[in-house]
């Protein structure tokens, strides 16, 4: 009898092997040293190395200098603080953690960058317990992270920063950028009702002070946007008359100064001259 229903159990067998979800295949981070998590998959896909120099960024020395001490801490197994980037947006805040995290990882050999989407900030939790048991130590970035869809994101990030039972992982460094301080919405569903919508106001805030370390980047102003203009041009052997009239035309037609704009300005103008950049 038990002979007989082998081929059956087996074709059971099979069919629960199939319908059962596909294992996350098992990341590599020897591969690269910047990754991009998706958690959908589950995979970790390997990114080329950010290839502008963190020697590059002009008027953003004071807020380099914190983040790179903060992250050769964190790189040399000693204590160190989750870092919010915040501040006017073309400021430098995701080129600056990118270089200089590649600044920092050419002596930490076992340190790795994992960029999330800010839509998944949810999956943060589930993401933090599969680096957790890994040996390397990684940087997560989420960039132009704010909380456009309530509570929930946010007790997620405060359920990943502050570990639960078992702790925050020691081997991971969270670092998130934003153009708003408190991570707040643009605006609050109003049939929530007043009540509600001010506890999540509260829930949202209150994630703010998991960050240990805020770095604020205000706006730039005119010598220093046409100091990073300059910069640019040296480095990258660009010249041209009047840089520097053509530089703030540039920036009026932008409506901004920033590093941002500084830096599509000499895109703009190597591709006049017919010279390659690194980005």
């Amino acid at each position: 009898m038990t002979h007989d229903l082998e081929p059956v159990l087996s074709r059971i067998a099979d069919a629960l092997e199939r319908l059962a979800p596909a294992r996350a295949p098992q990341p590599a981070f020897e591969a690269a040293r910047l990754f991009r998590h998706d958690p959908a998959s589950g995979a970790f896909h390997p990114a080329p190395d950010y290839p502008l120099p963190l020697a590059a960024l002009v008027g953003v020395d004071r807020q380099k200098e914190r983040f790179v001490e903060n992250l050769q801490r964190f790189a040399k197994g000693l204590p160190s603080n989750h870092a919010l980037l915040w501040g006017v947006r073309g400021a430098g805040k995701s080129s600056l953690a990118k270089a200089a995290f590649m600044d920092v990882a050419n002596s930490a050999k076992n340190l790795r960058l994992v960029e999330v989407d800010r839509d998944h900030v949810t999956a943060l939790p589930d993401l933090f317990d599969i680096l957790r048991s890994r040996g390397e130590r990684f940087l997560v970035l989420c960039d132009d992270l704010s909380f456009e869809e309530g509570a929930a994101a946010a007790k997620a990030l405060k359920s990943a920063l502050e570990g639960g039972v078992s702790g925050p992982p020691a081997n991971v460094l969270f670092t998130a950028t934003s153009n708003r301080r408190h991570l707040m919405p643009r605006g609050h569903q109003e049939d929530r009702g007043l009540i509600a919508s001010a506890e999540d106001a509260e829930e949202e805030v209150s994630v703010s002070d998991r960050f240990g370390l805020w770095i604020g980047f205000p706006p730039m102003d005119q010598p220093t946007y046409l100091a990073a203009v300059k910069a640019y041009a040296k480095r990258y052997g660009l010249k041209a008359d009047a840089l520097d009239r053509r530089a703030l035309q540039w920036a009026q037609l932008r409506g901004a100064r920033s590093g941002r704009v500084a830096w599509q300005f000499i895109r703009d103008l190597a591709g006049e001259l017919g010279k390659s950049l690194p980005l």
